[in-house]
This record gives structure tokens, C-alpha cells and sequence, in this order.
């Protein structure tokens, strides 16, 4: 097989079509059909066949697509071995929960268009579990996820998770009951706001773990009565929601009026935020490089 065919079959099982790969890949649509059909003799099997008007892979030719994914790779990192000094250049993308794109990733995207234009990122706000998914399929090249230390997530063993930074958490609680907690520590903060609403994620369950976790400590099971994706959406909720409600927060956040966020201790409440790649994959020097800039 000529290796530079393969980029033509990966492009394909990502975007579907013949035209999106032209787009993609700067060329005409017979121009990758011609590639392909040339990278089907030369493998000896069918990569293609028909799907109504338009063409998709054949099992024989995703599982060619999967195998491009560390080929492709390692043939950039055998060329980026042989000069070290070259620029790396290459599209990284990149799903990750809000928290981690704005705190890591766009300060190393500012670095990269200041010292290294010809890498670029595309970047998609996914939660955890939507993030994992897109990596295992190859839609993505980077993943940055997180997890409690109180709820650590599994990762498959094709994904290698490297931990980028770990944050205390507290409970954002209406204003106007803070001064109701009687006593230190988690369990008694947790015990005070038994009879509230309790607000966790909607795209990713490890937030309600904790907070069931933590509440079963207390002795009670705690009513899940709102669903939230934004740290903001949070606070509006426990501030002027339709009843008495709490939930996590960053221990650090400047919260809004009417939101008192109390420390947790005892246990602690601490999330910790991931980079993850597909294995075999970290050695693409423009990945490398943007894994070395959110590591700094």
C-alpha cells in the first residue's frame, strides 16, 4: 500500500462523502475516487460499495480506516524523528467539557498562533462521556475530560488519559439559608439542605455519583430536581429557580447575588481534569505539541 492513499479512506469514513473529502483535502471528487479505487487493488479487497445514491465503506475498508488512524501517525512521527526540528503542521481536534477549553486549551491556542501557525485546532464543547465516544470513533484527536476523586471514571485501554490539573469543589446553596449549617465538614453541610432540590449535569452522570455518594454519608437520598450544563445556569437556578434548590461549584468561582458557596472538607470534593488520546496517536507531533503546551 502507498500510505499517502490512506488519508483519502480515513477522510471518508470521517466525513461520508466523496465531495467532503475533496473539500477537505483540497482536490476533486474523481480524484479521490481514483485513490481509493487505487488502494483497493492494492490491498486486494473492496473498500467501498453502494449506499443508495452514494458509496460508504465496507467492514474491510472502516477497518482499514481504523488502522490509517496509527499508521498515518507514525509516519508523521518517524519524519518529525528523522528532522526534530521540523514544524509541526496538521488540523488537532479537540472535545472538552467548558472549564478545561477556557483554563487550558485557549491559552495554548494563543501560543500556537504565535509560534505555531501552521497547527490548528478545532474545538468542540462536548461533556465526558460525548468526548470519549468521538475519541474511540476517531472523530477527534484530543479529549479533555474529568472525573472525581470521589467518582473516578474507567477509561477503555485503547485511551490514554494524562492528568492535567485537580480543583476543590463546594456546594453553591441559596444565600439567604447559609447560615443554616450546623456544624463542620461535608456530611453536615450536606445534612443541612436534605429537604432542597439538588441540580447535577444532564450529559454526564459522575456529578450526581458524588452528590448521592456523599448524601447517603448523611443519611438521605437527594431529590434531583434540576438538570444543568452550565456552571451559570447553576447559580440562576439556586438564585431566583422555581423552588429552594443547591449544587456544585468550583471553590474558587465568584458566584452571583444571591448564591453563598460553602467549602466542603472531610471529605474533600475534587475534580480532576484529563487530556486523552487514543494510544499510539500522542507521537503526532502536532498533537505532541499541543499536549506539551497544556501540560506547561
Amino acid at each position: 500500500m502507498d500510505t499517502r492513499r490512506l488519508r483519502f479512506l480515513l477522510e471518508l469514513s470521517r466525513h461520508g462523502s466523496m465531495r467532503a473529502v475533496a473539500d477537505v483535502l483540497g482536490t476533486t471528487t474523481s480524484t479521490v475516487s481514483q485513490q481509493i479505487a487505487v488502494l483497493a487493488r492494492e490491498t486486494g479487497v473492496p473498500l467501498l460499495e453502494p449506499d443508495g445514491r452514494r458509496v460508504r465503506l465496507t467492514p474491510a475498508g472502516r477497518r482499514l480506516a481504523e488502522h490509517a488512524v496509527t499508521i498515518l501517525a507514525a509516519v508523521e512521527a518517524a519524519r518529525a524523528d528523522l528532522d526534530p526540528h521540523a514544524e509541526p503542521a496538521g488540523t488537532v481536534r479537540v472535545a472538552g467539557f467548558a472549564t478545561a477549553v477556557r483554563r487550558s486549551l485557549l491559552p495554548a491556542a494563543a501560543a500556537l498562533a504565535a509560534h505555531h501557525p501552521r497547527v490548528e485546532l478545532r474545538i468542540s464543547e462536548y461533556e465526558p462521556p460525548e468526548a470519549f465516544a468521538a475519541l474511540l470513533a476517531d472523530d477527534i484527536d484530543l479529549a479533555l475530560t474529568y472525573d472525581y476523586e470521589l467518582a473516578p471514571a474507567g477509561t477503555e485501554a485503547a485511551v490514554m488519559a494524562r492528568p492535567l490539573w485537580t480543583a476543590k469543589w463546594g456546594l453553591a446553596v441559596p444565600a439567604a439559608d447559609a447560615a443554616r449549617v450546623r456544624g463542620d465538614g461535608t456530611v453536615a453541610v450536606f445534612e443541612t439542605f436534605r429537604d432542597h432540590g439538588w441540580i447535577v449535569n444532564s450529559r454526564d452522570r459522575t456529578d450526581a455519583d458524588v452528590v448521592r455518594r456523599l448524601a447517603a454519608m448523611a443519611g438521605f437520598e437527594p431529590r434531583l430536581t434540576h438538570r444543568a450544563d452550565t456552571l451559570e445556569l447553576v447559580e440562576d437556578l439556586i438564585a431566583t429557580g422555581p423552588a429552594p434548590a443547591v449544587g456544585l461549584l468550583p471553590a474558587d468561582r465568584a458566584t452571583r447575588a444571591g448564591v453563598t458557596l460553602l467549602p466542603l472538607a472531610g471529605p474533600d470534593v475534587r475534580q480532576r481534569a484529563f487530556a486523552c488520546t487514543r494510544r499510539g496517536r500522542e507521537a503526532w507531533p502536532p498533537l505532541a505539541l499541543v499536549l506539551g503546551l497544556l501540560a506547561r
